[in-house]
């Protein structure tokens, strides 16, 4: 008996709205998935238990700041902390990419006034004060007259006027003060840097011998880089899930091919926001996230949600609001930077983002309950409540889901809340199934069972997934008699609850065939 398939793939999904008979209860556990940065102000083990008891699903190791040691530590920790509470924790490690950077500065610092002249000159040092170097060998010669220029973020602009063989000369248009090391964007320029240093190589082989669950590609441009990256982890024995971060205008002309070939993609805000129009941002994020649900890849939203807790205990309306909508979005994970990373109230911040994600859900999933008698309209979704209130059926499964495996779990979904289902259960050796699940958004909250720890990880990514390890060997009873001993445990289930299992009988059809009902 195959209780944990997931197989072929295939190129459309069978469009099977979900419907449901009854109200959300505000005390199921929140869905959206928080991912949190490791820094000075977390990395103790203390400190990542009361992280993780406040809900954060990943941690991220940023490869851009700290050696391997250090990360290697913070990794072992992670692990203890999740072994300690019996929580599958993921851990996502982030290579730092082709940033370019500053040199060092006279002083440490520089005052671009508006209309200042500045010249990026060749080399890796100089002492006058209107000259900037960069760690882009190359940089002068990639630069034309008219090219902008962004440091600190953004929060600097400059317009080239001049180039020549020694020196590219520039004005600046937006003043402000620029530090050592600060970043350094050229929006709409072409580079031919590689989309993997030698430390990102190095990193990254680190990664997959150290057992990391997700391994993110910073500035993505093609889906090439992304499979490139794919093939190294595999080399090396790893199964860790690649995360293509959206950050360059490259990206956003290949989003399609890059979504297809990643298996996670993150919205990364931060630099992403100086390489196109700001005022933008919010549509192409939204352009992003639907294009993954096309795919059925799990989407990270990125950068700056609750800033202003790195040193405020409060977060500004605006950023509750953006979280919200986020969610609303149909992201499946939300990630704190500095928040965690260099803040002051770590704790709080994932608190405050769970509180955000609660509230949101709860007037979405509510939505999601309303009776439906069944139907479907295809121009406006469930009869009754808008379309825009629900994600679109997906059009691809998701590399490794049998077409067979798609159609029980939307069925399951179904069932589930006709019956008053308090769980969906799935079982899944690879996670795909789970997925599966997650990309619909099923208002029954969603139970992944593997006998797989890798998998286990990787499914705390999942919006609406609980991870639980299988018992050893189980048959479908024992699983069954496994799940409702955990959910009588864990508060989730009563006696008389109702439970709906996806699994795999082993008849030769190479997917999750079959959709059981059980009681407790």
């Amino acid at each position: 008996m195959k209780m944990f398939d997931s197989d072929r793939r295939a190129s459309k999904v069978p469009r099977i709205a979900e419907t449901a008979s009854r109200p959300f209860e505000s005390r199921q556990t929140v869905r959206t998935k928080i991912v949190a940065t490791i820094g000075p102000a977390c990395r103790e083990e203390e400190s990542l238990r009361g992280l993780v008891e406040a809900g954060v699903a990943v941690f991220r190791l940023n490869m851009a700041h700290g050696s391997i040691p250090e990360h290697q530590e913070s990794l072992d920790r992670i692990r203890r902390v999740s072994d300690g509470l019996g929580r599958p924790v993921g851990v996502l490690v982030d290579l730092a990419g082709p940033k370019i950077r500053l040199g060092e500065l006279p002083g440490g610092a520089i005052e671009c006034a508006e209309g200042a002249e500045f010249r990026f000159i060749r080399g890796s040092e100089t002492q006058q004060p209107d000259e900037f170097v960069t760690t882009y060998a190359t940089l002068l010669d990639e630069l034309t007259v008219g090219d902008a220029v962004m440091l600190a973020d953004g929060t600097i602009s400059l317009i080239v006027e001049e180039c020549t063989p020694t020196f590219a000369r520039c004005r600046v248009v937006q003043p402000g003060l620029v530090r050592s090391r600060q970043g350094v964007n050229l929006p709409g320029v072409k580079l031919s840097v590689a989309a993997m240093s030698a430390a990102d190589w190095q990193h990254a082989e680190w990664a997959a011998g150290a057992g990391a669950d997700f391994v993110s590609l910073s500035f993505v441009r093609s889906a090439v880089e992304v499979k490139l990256l794919k093939e190294l982890l595999r080399t090396r024995g790893s199964v860790a899930r690649v995360v293509a971060k959206i950050e360059k205008r490259e990206a956003i002309d290949n989003l399609e091919s890059i979504v297809d070939a990643a298996d996670v993609v993150m919205v990364a805000r931060g630099d992403l926001g100086v390489e196109i129009d700001v005022a933008s941002m919010p549509m192409v994020q939204k352009q992003i996230i639907r294009v993954c649900h096309r795919y059925q890849k799990p989407v990270i939203v990125a950068t700056q949600m609750l800033d202003s807790m790195q040193h405020s205990r409060r977060p500004t309306r605006a950023e509750t609001t953006d979280v919200a909508n986020a969610i609303l979005d149909g992201a499946d994970a939300c990630m704190l930077s500095g928040e965690t990373a260099i803040g002051e109230h770590p704790r709080l911040v994932v608190e405050m983002m769970r509180r955000i994600a609660s509230a949101t859900e709860q007037q979405y999933l509510e939505d999601r309950w309303q009776y439906l008698d069944g139907h479907f309209s295809k121009s406006r979704g469930p009869v009754g409540i808008p379309a825009a209130e629900f994600l679109p059926p997906p059009e691809f499964l998701v590399e490794g889901l049998h077409p067979i495996t798609q159609a029980v779990v939307d069925g399951a979904s179904r069932i589930a809340a006709e019956l008053n289902a308090k769980l969906v259960v799935v079982a899944s050796r690879s996670g795909v199934t789970a997925i599966a699940r997650s990309k619909r958004r099923g208002a029954v909250p969603t139970i992944g069972v593997s006998d797989s720890v890798a998998t286990l990880r990787q499914m705390s990514l999942y919006w609406g997934v609980t991870p639980l390890a299988a018992v050893e060997s189980p048959d479908i009873n024992g699983l069954l008699e496994h799940v409702s001993a955990w959910g009588l445990r864990e508060g989730r289930l009563e006696r008389g609850d109702r439970i709906l299992l996806v699994a795999g009988i082993g008849f030769g059809t190479g997917g999750h065939n079959m959709a059981l009902v059980h009681e407790v």
